[in-house]
């Protein structure tokens, strides 16, 4: 799955040139797997209140995924909605991805996904449709842990280091 960019708007107030989506896309390549790269997942409680959670996610084949087991706070409001976004600190930038979170019930995808956990140091194994491992965060809920993949609707992004800027990209 590519996650296409089909508008690029310059947010930056200060002249500063638009930031490109390749910038966001490396850095989330690069960074996304360490242990100390901040993800959290914003979804909506069906009362419409706002449920805010930790998360250990991986940019892997230009899609963003992460686990969660079923009876979480996070995985119910999925089941509800799959809007959602993502915030995360990687260097030099600020980075909100918006978009819609599925589940992932195609094994082969499932397969190369726990792969990339176990190269990042989860020992994630694949079981059906789920992982499972001997540790997990506690914000994961109880095993199994099932996958989401984000299909983006849009990002934007703030650059924390030179060059400056701000900008929004909305995808395909």
């Amino acid at each position: 799955m590519t996650n296409s960019t089909i508008e690029t708007r310059n947010l930056d107030r200060y002249g500063n040139a638009a930031l490109p989506w390749s910038k966001a896309r490396d850095l989330l390549a690069t960074e996304s797997a360490a242990k100390d790269v901040p993800f959290f997942l914003n979804t909506v409680r069906p009362d419409g209140r706002p449920h805010s959670v930790g998360i250990g996610a991986i940019w892997f084949e230009d899609t963003l995924f992460f686990v969660s087991g079923l009876d979480t706070r996070k995985s119910r409001n999925l089941a509800e909605n799959p809007a959602c976004t993502i915030a995360v600190r990687l260097t030099g930038m600020d980075l909100v991805l918006e978009g819609d979170a599925h589940l992932v019930g195609d094994e082969s995808t499932l397969d190369r996904v726990a792969a990339r956990y176990r190269e990042s140091g989860w020992p994630a194994q694949r079981e059906g449709a789920a992982f499972t491992a001997p540790f997990m965060a506690p914000s994961g809920g109880a095993g199994p842990w099932y996958v989401y993949r984000i299909t983006l609707r849009s990002a934007h992004s703030v650059a924390t280091v030179e060059p400056a800027g701000a900008t929004r990209w909305t995808f395909a």
